[in-house]
């Protein structure tokens, strides 16, 4: 769903005025920027607090921060839904994770934040993420600022890759005195400057290597090489041979390699011991090599299949569809409408002919009756249906929490919530909460432990889930922007 999120992802982090959503309390999921901190829609700053320590804080803090790059095999979001190897990896360890610490109700949250690969060193080292997961080879060079888990895939090979613009290639000489356009973060980069002491010492031309935009990924140089715009790519065997199957004019020389036996791992920072020894225990199991490390592996690097539907389905998602509509009501009710696609999400997948056993309609999962109190049209239309949903939440913010003393985030936390269970029984939630010394005005922490207890995992998996793709989708739409700006910069054809 490239195009779905207007290419996918544009942190312009604003905010609108009245409910937008900024930061939540610190235990909550957080967006990072470069700075650490962003703006969604307006005025509230959306902070991402830095943390530097190990495992058993995470724990405390419920967020287990994971830096992941954008791309159509690593994570991207598909009709609204986060998808990708690290994915769902990282969603396997936090459940294992919280099944081990029987967290119950309240759980322990991986959180995906997408950024750029020459951000995920100095994001990890700044505590605005706790672990990477991005195809990440072990190096010395790399060794010499982070730790590494151990080994997820082995055996791993950096080959030459050529396409219809090429030169004729036989042997790693003859790269020599040509221009190569590598990520400098990379450790194609590194290996190739190896490769350039090495035709010094010999006495030949040494390659020209440019420095790529960082926000392109692997497969955006290889669709490159595949136009005839580039004439050789370096990247990993595993990765190549997916995209030679729909990439046909795409040449792999896999005897022709500048790094072989490679090992890929997730990347941490250093002195953090309990978080190093938990992954690790994950990845015995996990890894590739076991039954779910081979699915996984399979499902994102084996099957042709699923790499021509990522590519089909950009245009055709469901976000984009409705993207528009969201954006309208958004802004006439002054509300984020990624927040409210969020939600559209978390009731039906954004599906407007979804129906519930109970009779609610559509991508909002409304009851007849409250869409005619509405008054927008008929709800089992995709626009009205859409515009009564958002109608709705700022007629819930403006009945029962316009006054109180909270935040603009928890206003919208709290009308979800009221949304998912009334807000007569979130309003009691709130008194218990009160008696019990937990802040009645915050919901993650306070207000959202008493409802874990007294109804039930519901409510508060509804609220938590459409926070998380609300943070998905903000990201997303920021990274997906930068990294088409990138392609544009390089001549790359526009998707």
């Amino acid at each position: 769903m490239l195009n779905a999120l207007t290419r996918w992802l544009c942190i312009v982090l604003m905010a609108s005025t009245a409910c937008t959503m900024a930061a939540p309390p610190a235990p909550t999921p957080a967006i990072a920027s470069a700075a650490g901190q962003a703006r969604i829609y307006g005025e509230l700053p959306y902070q991402n607090p830095a943390y530097t320590g190990d495992l058993d804080g995470m724990i405390k803090r419920r967020q287990i921060r994971v830096l992941v790059t954008y791309s159509k095999t690593n994570y991207w979001v598909e009709n609204g839904r986060q998808r990708g190897a690290s994915y769902e990896a990282l969603k396997a360890y936090e459940d294992e994770l919280n099944k081990r610490l029987k967290t119950g109700n309240v759980k322990v949250f991986v959180v995906f934040v997408p950024t750029r690969r020459d951000q995920i060193i100095p994001a990890l080292l700044a505590g605005r993420g706790d672990v990477a997961a991005a195809s990440l080879t072990i190096t010395p060079e790399r060794l010499k600022q982070v730790d590494f888990s151990d080994p997820t895939i082995t055996n791993v090979n950096e080959i030459v890759i050529t396409g219809p613009a090429s030169l004729k290639i036989g042997k790693l000489e003859d790269l020599s005195g040509q221009q190569l356009y590598v990520r400098k973060s990379s450790s194609y980069w590194t290996h190739l400057q190896q490769l350039n002491q090495r035709f010094i010492k010999e006495k030949r031309p040494p390659m020209k290597l440019v420095p790529a935009a960082e926000e392109l990924e692997d497969e955006d140089l290889l669709e490159m090489l595949n136009s005839g715009l580039l004439k050789f790519a370096i990247v990993d065997d595993f990765k190549a041979r997916l995209w030679a199957k729909v990439l046909p004019k795409l040449q792999l020389h896999p005897d022709l390699a500048v790094n072989r036996d490679g090992q890929i791992a997730l990347m941490l920072r250093k002195h953090s011991p309990k978080l190093k020894d938990d992954l690790n225990t994950f990845i015995k199991t996990h890894a590739r090599g076991t039954a779910f490390g081979n699915t996984i592996y399979n499902r994102y690097f084996g099957e042709q299949n699923f790499v021509r539907n990522a590519l089909q389905t950009t245009d055709l998602s469901r976000f984009e569809a409705t993207k528009a509509i969201f954006q309208r009501y958004g802004k006439q009710y002054q509300m984020d409408y990624l927040l409210m696609m969020a939600q559209g999400y978390q009731e039906s997948r954004l599906d407007q002919q979804a129906r519930s056993h109970v009779g609610a309609i559509g991508v909002m999962q409304l009851m007849p009756a409250t869409g005619k109190e509405m008054k927008v049209g008929d709800v089992r239309q995709l626009e009205p249906n859409i515009h009564a949903g958002v109608k709705y939440i700022r007629f819930m913010i403006d009945q029962y929490y316009a006054k109180e003393a909270m935040t603009a985030v928890n206003r919208g936390l709290f009308a979800f919530a009221s949304y998912n269970a009334g807000a007569g029984r979130i309003a009691q939630l709130r008194k218990e909460a009160q008696k019990r010394g937990l802040d009645p005005n915050k919901w993650f922490n306070n207000v959202e432990v008493v409802a874990a207890e007294k109804i039930g995992p519901e409510t508060v998996t509804y609220v938590s889930n459409i926070f998380k793709y609300y943070i998905a989708y903000t990201l997303l739409i920021k990274s997906e922007q930068e990294r088409e700006a990138a392609r544009k910069r390089m001549g790359a054809p526009q998707r």
